[in-house]
């Protein structure tokens, strides 16, 4: 588990002296790890500049890039002082990244986004909206469109309610919580990078309420240099541990049932018989009606074995 609460010149990061502290602390604080993610990085960073609530810094962590990215920065922090740059050196990784940028983060909210990815002006506005209408709740998060490598939308995810966590990332990629979740979770978990959010959730679903917003707030972008495309198997088996986790702690056998049946059948890259064996054995009548999807799913991966094993 990365510690947020120990990073310094010692852990090689290096931020611009003239930019770290203000007069006033803002409202939120947004972090942007990126390694060498030039190509979609000027798109990024101006629309959070674009975001109709303007009460927030915006953390820029260069993870070691080796491409135009440091340059890119330089010149946005150069034009607008709510912008601050931590570089690590060397590369830590996507949630170790994101563990720099929040230990330096001064804002009472928190959020993330990609250097691929678009925030929509008003994704800050409604967040920050909903967490101030609803005190009970320390996150709250909201729908968003996925868009191709040009731009173009493809789809429309609806984001689910945190109680159906356990049947899959229903979070979503338009969030905002309260500082107190990352100091009570201790940030990221350096040793899940690629599951790394999922963890989070899971993890923050024990201890905080969720506040959901029907609304589409962000734009993801799916193209081949993605880190979900390309690291996809280990993705998946990284899915499995931590699910396999958090099962220990429901009582409920009915649910662990359904969500141990609703995963085993979730991946088209790992089979988790295992899991699917298990949930129907905890509930048989999960089976009623599904007898044709499990067998597809069945189908699916004998023929990837025999493809695999048959050249």
């Amino acid at each position: 588990m990365g510690n947020i609460d120990r990073l310094g010149a010692d852990d090689g990061c290096d931020e611009d002296a003239e930019l770290q502290t203000t007069p006033f602390p803002p409202r939120v604080s947004v972090v942007l790890p990126v390694h060498n993610g030039a190509a979609y990085l000027d798109a990024a960073i101006d629309s959070i500049l674009g975001q109709t609530f303007a009460d927030f810094e915006l953390i820029c962590v260069d993870d070691g890039s080796t491409d135009a990215t440091p340059d890119i920065l330089r010149s946005y922090a150069d034009a607008d002082s709510r912008i601050r740059v931590i570089t690590n050196r060397p590369n830590k990784g996507l949630p170790g990244a994101l563990n720099t940028g929040f230990a330096a983060a001064r804002g009472s909210l928190h959020t993330w986004t990609s250097d691929d990815n678009i925030a929509r002006p008003q994704m800050l506005e409604r967040l920050v909206a909903a967490l101030d209408a609803n005190p009970a709740a320390a996150i709250a998060h909201g729908n968003y469109s996925v868009i191709d490598a040009d731009g173009r939308v493809t789809g429309l995810q609806k984001v689910g309610p945190a109680s159906d966590l356990l049947l899959g990332n229903k979070i979503g990629a338009a969030f905002l919580y309260r500082a107190e979740v990352t100091q009570t979770l201790t940030g990221y978990d350096e040793a899940l990078f690629g599951v790394e959010d999922y963890d989070f959730w899971l993890r923050a679903a024990r201890s905080f309420q969720f506040v959901t917003l029907d609304e589409d707030l962000y734009l993801y972008r799916r193209h081949e240099a993605s880190l979900t495309d390309r690291r996809a198997a280990r993705i998946h088996r990284l899915t499995t541990q931590i699910l396999r986790r958090e099962l220990a702690f429901v009582p409920d056998r009915k649910l662990r049932a359904r969500a141990l049946v609703e995963q085993g059948m979730a991946s088209r890259i790992e089979p988790r018989l295992a899991m699917l064996a298990q949930g129907l054995a905890l509930s048989p009548g999960l089976a009623h009606g599904r007898i044709v999807p499990i067998l597809r799913h069945l189908a699916h991966h004998v023929l990837r074995v025999f493809k695999r094993r048959t050249g």
